[in-house]
């Protein structure tokens, strides 16, 4: 693989629907030089709170509402070009909740990473705590992969693995997998930006070798 010239940050662009801490999270990053990456938009399928917290760092916000188009095809098509104008390298979902078609997805193949909150393949889809509680799990985390046109089927790059305590509710366990979140998503776009890791053949690459398992961080914290 050929190393990319990280002196020039990589163009990223980030779709988020909701509070947006793990965008806060790589923009925090990225503005104190530890991530080497320009944020060049934040966009939301909605009015979401993230989108004031990005603006207030200065960075380009945009809402595009499934709303205002006919169809699904014609919302991911008009979003698939509204990325695209920012001329992005990367493209990070980092807690966007639309289902994207190939529609979006294909012109972004390769370089396209989210983050949900499982360790994949476990439990793809809503839900993902409670889901882990109810199923008697002694351990949930997150996983960062690779973006496919299965849902939560792409190549995983890290996971962050954390202990179900026994008086665990879903809102508490997912305090603390999110806190794992900030940990393995900047990882993850960092690998990406210095050309360590790539996606081909529906398979995750690590400086030019298969990555069998997905790299693994623990956490022992309560």
């Amino acid at each position: 693989m050929t190393e990319p010239n990280i002196s020039t940050p990589l163009p990223v662009v980030i779709l988020i629907s909701g509070t947006g801490s793990n965008m806060l999270r790589l923009a925090d990053l990225a503005r104190t030089g530890e991530l080497p990456i320009e944020i060049k938009a934040v966009i939301s399928d909605r009015n979401a709170t993230g989108l004031q917290a990005a603006a207030a760092l200065g960075l380009v916000t945009a809402v595009l509402s499934p709303k205002q188009f006919a169809d699904r095809a014609a919302f991911d098509k008009a979003l698939a070009e509204l990325v695209a104008s920012y001329q992005p390298q990367l493209v990070v979902l980092a807690g966007f909740m639309r289902i994207l078609s190939s529609q979006f997805i294909r012109p972004f193949a390769d370089r396209m990473l989210n983050i949900h909150p499982s360790l994949l393949p476990k439990y793809r889809g809503l839900h993902t705590h409670q889901r882990a509680l109810d199923a008697g799990d002694t351990e949930h985390g997150a996983s960062v992969h690779f973006v496919t046109e299965e849902l939560d089927g792409g190549p995983t790059i890290i996971q962050a693995r954390v202990p179900i305590l026994a008086d665990d509710t879903a809102q508490t366990l997912a305090g603390r997998v999110l806190q794992q979140e900030h940990r393995i998503l900047p990882e993850a776009v960092r690998l990406f930006a210095s050309g360590r890791i790539r996606s081909a053949q529906s398979k995750a690459w690590l400086d030019d070798q298969e990555l069998a398992e997905p790299l693994q961080v623990f956490s022992n914290t309560p």
